[in-house]
């Protein structure tokens, strides 16, 4: 479901998380982690890797992976789904390895930041904007379309967060129709 995330509505840089989650794409069947230069690329792309040497490996693709889907574990819980206590730890994970801390310049300002670099740091810089969000509630807004085969991530803009399929059009014509359809009499029955 390609559905274009870009927009300044979406607070605290919410959609390189949402992006992030979407490099899986399940109806059309493509991954942008299913190599170890996939992700590479990706994380460079967004200037969250800064250099590329030592290319990425598997485990660090697997790594990225175990995030994604811990993310769209927790987006899903957003949106009505099962709590997933080992989401939270994954990112918890990926936080420490990432060194996820408050960091002060000289003149005194404080940003919260990665304190490694490389991939450790990539990852966790991943989840500065989720860090910032929740101060505000605007995280609770991110979610996962309830359609099983979608899970597309999108930021709810609803006025009272009651969105539940990324595009109203596709996935939740989609699951009236089904919903039709199960309420229909038995073809051939009296």
């Amino acid at each position: 479901m390609a559905v274009s995330t870009s927009s300044s509505k979406i607070p605290h840089q919410l959609e390189l998380v949402i992006d992030f989650v979407n490099t899986l794409d399940r109806e059309e069947v493509t991954d942008e982690f299913a190599t170890s230069g996939g992700l590479q690329r990706w994380l460079t792309d967004r200037r969250l890797l800064k250099d590329s040497r030592p290319a990425l490996g598997d485990g660090e693709r697997r790594m990225a992976i175990e995030l994604r889907e811990a993310l769209r574990s927790l987006m899903l819980e957003h949106n009505g789904g099962p709590a997933d206590a080992g989401a939270a730890q994954v990112l918890e994970s990926v936080a420490r390895r990432g060194e996820l801390g408050v960091h002060f310049a000289l003149d005194g300002s404080a940003a919260l930041a990665p304190g490694r670099t490389g991939f450790p740091g990539a990852l966790a810089a991943a989840l500065v904007p989720i860090a910032e969000a929740s101060r505000d509630g605007s995280w609770r807004r991110v979610k996962a379309c309830r359609a099983d085969d979608c899970e597309w991530a999108f930021y709810d803009r609803s006025r009272n967060r009651s969105g539940v399929w990324c595009n109203m059009a596709v996935c939740g014509n989609r699951e009236k129709v089904r919903a039709y359809r199960r309420r229909l009499p038995p073809a051939g029955g009296s």
